[in-house]
């Protein structure tokens, strides 16, 4: 017994349209025709579909089937590539349902970057904004260490800081950047990479700064950015008196100054050194 196209085509889950689709490709052979023209299909161009049907719901591109059908020498590379798609597609949609269950039963916002958490939901829109406008610059470790910060509870400086009014008063924009450079040293000191914008970041140096820039006058107030600039510079002086202070460490004393300058004085005397040589100041 034979059947028809459309009845091939219902026997083995498809259409019409994909078994014509098939016959164009090559890969379903084309029957032989009744006296009156109808294509007679058998049982084994139902195997055949069947086969080509299942390959193709295994995610079996239709170019590969061919090799995959045949199982020669590219069968398993082929099956071996679409498993590791098909893996990397789980991982994915496993992270779309973690970000969808942070948004339904943690509260998180849509807009803020994957993996924030209802933590910094909470935050006033621009400073939200900020964050996804950092996510497009900045590495995942970057992002980590800004998340973490954010999951810690907010103390009252950090509140104060981000409903600062535009009109603030200099004392009070001085006074929060004191308090925020406590903060940020101690960061700094836990993750020495935040100091090097470069190497926080996963874009070009110049394009991260342009974002970084823009979204900082964008996202801020002025009085907000005056704090900011208050803070880097007392970040700065800080710096600096460290290296001072170390520099400080590093001279010699007054007693190895003095036996330095006799050790030299030895040295002139006894024709081992020129005075050019000896060092201006050194001994004075």
């Amino acid at each position: 017994m034979t059947w028809s196209t459309r009845q091939v085509a219902e026997l083995a889950g498809t259409t019409l349209k994909t078994v014509r689709h098939y016959h164009r490709l090559g890969l379903l052979e084309e029957p032989e025709r009744s006296p009156s023209g109808y294509k007679r299909y058998d049982v084994r161009h139902l195997v055949r579909l069947m086969g080509i049907r299942r390959l193709t719901d295994l995610g079996v591109p239709l170019s590969d089937i061919p090799s995959v059908a045949a199982a020669d020498g590219r069968s398993t590379e082929i099956l071996r590539a679409l498993d590791d798609e098909l893996a990397a597609n789980i991982e994915r949609q496993q992270r779309m349902r973690r970000q969808l269950a942070a948004v339904l039963e943690d509260g998180a916002s849509l807009d803020l970057p994957a993996d924030f958490g209802a933590a910094a939901a909470s935050l006033p829109r621009a400073q939200q904004d900020l964050l996804v406008a950092y996510s497009s610059v900045f590495t995942p470790t970057a992002m980590s260490v800004i998340r973490d910060q954010y999951a810690r509870p907010r103390d009252g400086i950090a509140e104060e800081f981000e409903q600062l009014a535009a009109d603030a008063p200099e004392d009070e924009r001085r006074r929060l950047a004191g308090h925020l450079a406590a903060e940020v040293r101690a960061q700094r000191a836990d993750h020495s990479f935040i100091t090097d914008l470069d190497a926080a970041s996963r874009r070009n140096g110049a394009l991260t700064r342009s974002v970084v820039t823009q979204a900082l006058v964008e996202f801020y107030n002025g009085a907000q950015l005056d704090v900011l600039r208050h803070l880097h510079a007392l970040l700065e002086q800080h710096e600096a008196d460290q290296a001072d202070q170390a520099d400080q460490a590093d001279q010699p004393s007054t007693a190895d100054l003095a036996v330095e300058g006799d050790e030299r004085g030895e040295l002139y005397r006894s024709g081992d050194a020129h005075p050019q040589g000896v060092t201006p100041g050194a001994t004075g």
